[in-house]
């Protein structure tokens, strides 16, 4: 059965205190939406993104970056019900199922996910909603169940009798609906509520009316519904996929020195053997061989592409850029838009210079197999070192150097003997 997404993402955040709509935040150089996004592109054929505060910003980004994802102006912003009303008209004649999730919840799996949907197909339900267990469920809504533990509604905290608060099994904010049964709801959702808005929540009870299967999936891992409302929640939530992603690293044979001071994104893919030095800063999208070695105190920007056998030294940042097998970039160095082929020594010191301020443009710089660039040498790029070339120590290159050559730039050294006793004598 088809699967169609609706993400409500059309919230200020009031509590970031920012500018910055929320759910373009980022946790890793990854706006917290992107993380949702790429967590159900291989359930759903299409995504609805419901946009609000700051809608230009949320559109572009989702334009520029899925081409399966619509986006949807919600204004005014009448309640998350309301939001979900706002993708009816695109869903007239869809009778498959549609997910609702929030996008300021980076920390869902797809695995979950799928277990979600999963669940929702073999108890025959036409709505689920997912739940989840919290010691202390302040600020959630409540799953209330009748006598044979069977859900009959979600309430609102602020609606919440001091009963109900004590409730522990919470709402998780996630729905899979039969939309083609569950999608008149949405046209009759009553907004009599402390808040005089229209509750998603509220399509329980609607269902339960109709005598529609209504069911609630516990999520176990209650930290993957961990919602971000302000830059602390932002802060837990990093600190919360990095485990995550360290410990599924070390489980493949990735060696992490120090996990508590490296910092590794999602998107990066690292080989067996690979040891991650302390202090070592990976985000965006990248993709690191077998046996390389990296840092300490090393910075990937994304877009790069390691291959086996590299050493990445101390201090060193690497951006967009595709190192080859057996190459090294010694500390202290920046290679950015580069190309490096194999059995490259890249000396410490080393800056490809690669962006023009005057016209914005970043060129790219290519060293080829074999190629030797002493320490402090700058490459002022688009530049190409051949097969084989050396460059000496503290040269700046500006052009092409061919196959085996030496490129240096260099003034005599000039020798002045007794200067300093000279300068002493006159003090």
């Amino acid at each position: 059965m088809e699967i169609k997404s609706i993400i409500l993402a059309a919230g200020k955040g009031t509590r970031m205190k920012s500018e910055t709509p929320k759910v373009l935040h980022e946790i890793y150089g990854k706006p917290l939406l992107g993380y949702v996004l790429d967590n159900v592109k291989n359930i759903t054929s299409e995504n609805f993104v419901i946009v609000g505060h700051h809608a230009q910003e949320v559109e572009t980004y989702v334009e520029k970056n899925y081409s399966d994802a619509k986006t949807i102006l919600q204004s005014p912003q009448l309640g998350t019900g309301h939001a979900v009303s706002m993708a009816c008209p695109y869903l007239k004649d869809y009778t498959g199922l549609v997910l609702i999730l929030c996008g300021d919840t980076p920390l869902i799996t797809e695995e979950t996910l799928s277990k979600f949907v999963d669940f929702h197909k073999n108890s025959n339900s036409d709505l689920t909603v997912m739940s989840t267990i919290f010691d202390n469920p302040t600020n959630y809504g409540r799953i209330i169940r009748d006598a044979d533990n069977t859900l009959k509604c979600i309430v609102e905290e602020k609606d919440a009798t001091p009963e109900q608060k004590k409730v522990k099994e919470v709402n998780a904010g996630i729905y899979c609906l039969d939309w083609g049964k569950i999608k008149n709801a949405f046209s009759e959702l009553k907004s009599n509520n402390a808040q005089g808005e229209y509750y998603l929540t509220d399509i329980i009870e609607w269902g339960k009316k109709h005598s529609l299967n209504v069911n609630a999936f516990i999520l176990e891992n209650n930290e993957e519904i961990y919602g971000i409302n302000s830059r602390i929640n932002l802060a837990e939530a990093t600190k919360i996929l990095t485990k995550r992603v360290l410990n599924n690293l070390m489980l493949n044979g990735v060696t992490i020195v120090d996990p508590d001071s490296t910092w590794i994104s999602a998107d990066t893919e690292i080989g067996q053997d690979t040891i991650i030095y302390p202090s070592t800063y990976i985000e965006g999208k990248n993709k690191i061989g077998k046996n390389c070695k990296i840092g300490p105190c090393a910075h990937l920007r994304g877009g790069v592409e390691i291959q086996d056998n590299i050493k990445i030294g101390n201090f060193v940042e690497v951006k967009k850029s595709v190192i080859k097998s057996n190459t090294n970039v010694g500390h202290l160095s920046y290679i950015g838009d580069s190309e490096l082929g194999s059995h490259v020594n890249i000396g410490a010191g080393t800056i490809t210079a690669n962006y023009n301020p005057l016209n914005k443009v970043k060129s790219k710089t290519i060293l080829e197999d074999g190629v030797k660039i002493g320490s402090n040498t700058v490459l002022v790029a688009p530049v190409k070192v051949e097969e084989g070339a050396n460059i000496g120590a503290g040269t700046v290159v500006t052009k092409n150097v061919p196959s085996w050559a030496l490129g240096i730039t260099r003034s005599p050294l000039k020798i002045f003997e007794n200067w300093v006793k000279d300068k002493l004598k006159q003090l």
